[in-house]
């Protein structure tokens, strides 16, 4: 198999904030988390992906195939579902079908019946009636119903209760099944990817920090723990989002300067949350 997604070199700027070379790529049959702080560019990427907003660098393929302004058939097989529903407000559920139908090669209305059927989605609500959760449910039987090889989620679980994000997540799981359909899913909620996602793509102030396997991002780095005679100068070199107490100190480091560490202070596998909190941490004290 190939990949669903190459990013290579993307770069965008704006005032006090720049995209530089984020870089990363997606395997078929597989669910990458996209994650980082708010803030961090992730929907800035996704946008720039989807050509929604000029990029100034950078090259994106879906599934072999580059993504540019005057190529819709590539986006044929992409299916997009943001944290807010963008039809008409006036439209009914039934009408956001009928609507969509006919830009898509693949449209399946039997198909998209059935998922509002899966949602309990009712046809004749509007869209503006819809509560949140729902109104996600309505882009993802949208997403779904014309057969899309890669859904790219930017915070879908935002706002949902734990049972609804529990429900989403089956649903990914479903859509993977068969190995020839990939997910981006893009989240600050990183207990969801701890479930669900292959891959892990971290990205902090506009750049790529870590991007492979989720189970190596925890053999990448170490949350280390000591008391304050334990500090010494080159630890505080090699330490990441350094906090300290007059109990002690905590910090993030890499795997691989384990030998910057003195006798005697703990260590443990990081969470993604860690490796989130200490990069913002290190990258506010700048």
């Amino acid at each position: 198999m190939g990949n669903a997604l190459d990013v290579s070199g993307l770069g965008k700027t704006y005032p006090g904030f720049a995209l530089a070379d984020v870089s990363f790529s997606l395997a078929e049959g597989y669910i990458m988390g996209f994650v980082g702080r708010n803030g961090a560019g992730k929907t800035t990427t996704i946008k720039c992906m989807l050509d929604m907003i000029a990029r100034e660098a950078g090259r994106v393929e879906v599934l072999g195939r580059e993504v540019d302004g005057d190529d819709v058939m590539v986006k044929q097989d992409v299916g997009v579902v943001f944290d807010q529903p963008f039809y008409p407000g006036n439209w009914t559920v039934a009408q956001v079908g009928q609507a969509l139908q006919p830009f898509y090669r693949d449209w399946d209305t039997a198909l998209f019946t059935r998922n509002l059927n899966r949602f309990e989605l009712p046809p004749g609500k509007r869209v503006r009636e819809l509560s949140h959760g729902m109104g996600l449910m309505l882009m993802l039987a949208a997403a779904l119903s014309h057969h899309a090889r890669l859904l790219i989620l930017d915070e879908p679980t935002s706002g949902l209760d734990p049972v609804a994000r529990d429900d989403l997540l089956d649903v990914l799981a479903d859509y993977i099944g068969d190995g020839d359909a990939s997910v981006l899913f893009s989240t600050h909620i990183t207990s969801d990817l701890e479930r669900i996602a292959d891959y892990v793509t971290l990205i902090d102030s506009g750049r790529v920090v870590f991007t492979g396997a989720k189970e190596d991002l925890a053999d990448a780095y170490q949350v280390i723990h000591g008391s304050p005679g334990q500090l010494t100068d080159r630890t505080r070199e090699r330490s990441i989002g350094l906090r300290q107490t007059e109990l002690g100190f905590s910090a993030l480091v890499r795997s691989a300067d384990g030998d910057a560490l003195p006798p005697g202070v703990r260590q443990e596998p990081p969470s993604i949350d860690d490796v989130i909190i200490h990069l913002a941490r290190q990258a506010d004290a700048r």
